[in-house]
């Protein structure tokens, strides 16, 4: 998140501010937050803002998406998700279910009210709750009794925090696991828990395990989610690996997930799915890092530090000519992380670019792309059409995904049964 934002912002004040995208134009009016209320009291996290847009239709911006805050006006970045806002499990609304709530002082136990809800943005650019005005009961005639600000620890009685606590305590249980290894724990629950738990993950979240998943149980969760949320999620997903859970979900589903999706997103996946799943285009990503060769090395080691980014994928930024989205213009070449960390910042990629690279065409087999990889060494390769245009990248992840046995997710959950069994007896073995 970039731009002018105030540290802290009181929700109550902020409902009613108008929304601007970044040319000015007017989008909407803020009309409340969504958050995730966490255990053990922590400060709950905020997702993101309800925006009216015209014709009294609310819609969700991620918080991500805001790029400044600032006294009567928001700006947001990028195009807008026009499909009606609805709360999903685990998600509150902040003025909507927060707001004139009684709850309690953990020091003195004295009953209170919510008068407004402040979040703060901490170091890692996360938005959290943390105060709380609350207004004290009033004495004798008067109605209205003294008001203060509070740290979110200092209050207890949200309802939504007892809420669902089974799956909540087992979430806790699970915060820590790398999406593998998530991955192994939930195919091992009871159906039931299963789609329990997915529902309380959150959609980037969720992504990431059934990218981990084998295909079978994968789609059999991806059943149980409505129609709506599933195509949130594939939209989360790395465009190859969302492309083929849609081609095992077969092909009326998938038609109608695509449907749910933004446009731009079910193109990348419509473009990826008319390949041969063994076939350099089936395992591309296309959404490589792809650079001009006027961006300079500190664009370029920007963009490689985006957390969301593999290491795969990180190992190299993609140089091509306008536009720099795939497919884009004519492909120039390679620049290397490590020819990034040896270069001044304000080099220009367009001169330390590695123009020996050729990429192979989407219809390259399987072992085109891993005898390519192996003999030049690289993590990624380009993947060009007949024009040279960068339509994607494979990484050397895509490749062992499909030359290791069809059965090596199962392998692995084995190793990780263990910590199944442990989080079973955390839960009672409900």
């Amino acid at each position: 998140m970039s731009g002018n934002l105030i540290n802290r912002v009181f929700l109550a004040r902020l409902a009613g501010t108008m929304v601007f995208d970044p040319n000015g134009d007017l989008v909407g009016k803020v009309r409340d937050a969504v958050a995730t209320l966490r255990t053990n009291n922590q400060s709950p996290r905020i997702l993101g803002l309800v925006v009216e847009i015209p014709l009294r239709r609310r819609v969700f911006v991620p918080i991500t998406r805001v790029n400044s805050i600032e006294s009567g006006s928001v700006v947001i970045t990028g195009l807008l998700n026009m499909r009606r806002f609805d709360t999903r499990t685990g998600e509150v609304l902040v003025l909507g279910e927060m707001l004139d709530r009684s709850i309690t002082l953990v020091k003195t136990q004295e009953p209170v009210v919510v008068e407004d809800i402040g979040m703060e943005q901490n170091r890692t650019g996360d938005w959290l709750i943390t105060r709380v005005h609350i207004m004290r009961k009033g004495s004798g005639l008067r109605r209205k009794g003294a008001t203060s600000t509070v740290a979110w620890e200092e209050v207890t009685g949200f309802a939504q925090l007892e809420k669902n606590q089974g799956v909540a305590n087992l979430l806790s249980t699970l915060t820590n696991l790398r999406a593998a290894d998530l991955a192994s724990v939930l195919q091992d629950l009871a159906p039931k828990r299963r789609v329990e738990v997915a529902a309380a993950l959150d959609d980037e979240r969720l992504a990431d395990v059934l990218e981990e998943m084998e295909e079978g149980d994968r789609v059999e969760l991806l059943a149980e989610l409505e129609s709506e949320r599933a195509a949130d999620v594939i939209g989360e997903m790395d465009p190859d690996d969302a492309a083929d859970l849609l081609r095992e979900v077969g092909q009326e589903r998938a038609a109608a997930l695509i449907n749910l999706m933004e446009p731009e997103d079910a193109e990348d996946l419509l473009r990826l799915m008319n390949y041969e799943d063994y076939s350099a285009g089936g395992m591309m990503t296309t959404e490589p890092i792809i650079m001009s060769a006027d961006n300079t090395v500190a664009d370029a080691l920007a963009a490689v530090r985006q957390g969301e980014t593999s290491p795969a994928l990180a190992s190299q930024v993609f140089i091509t000519r306008q536009p720099l989205e795939t497919p884009t213009g004519r492909f120039i070449g390679i620049v290397h992380y490590q020819r990034l960390l040896r270069e001044r910042p304000s080099t220009l990629l367009g001169s330390i670019v590695d123009i020996d690279t050729q990429g192979l065409s989407p219809d390259a087999t399987l072992s085109e792309v891993s005898s390519y990889l192996a003999s030049y060494n690289l993590l990624s390769l380009p993947v060009l059409d007949a024009n040279d245009r960068l339509l994607g990248a494979v990484t050397v992840d895509d490749v062992l995904d499909h030359l290791l046995p069809e059965n090596w997710r199962q392998d692995h959950r084995e190793t990780s049964r263990g910590q199944a069994k442990m989080v079973e007896m955390e839960r009672g073995g409900s």
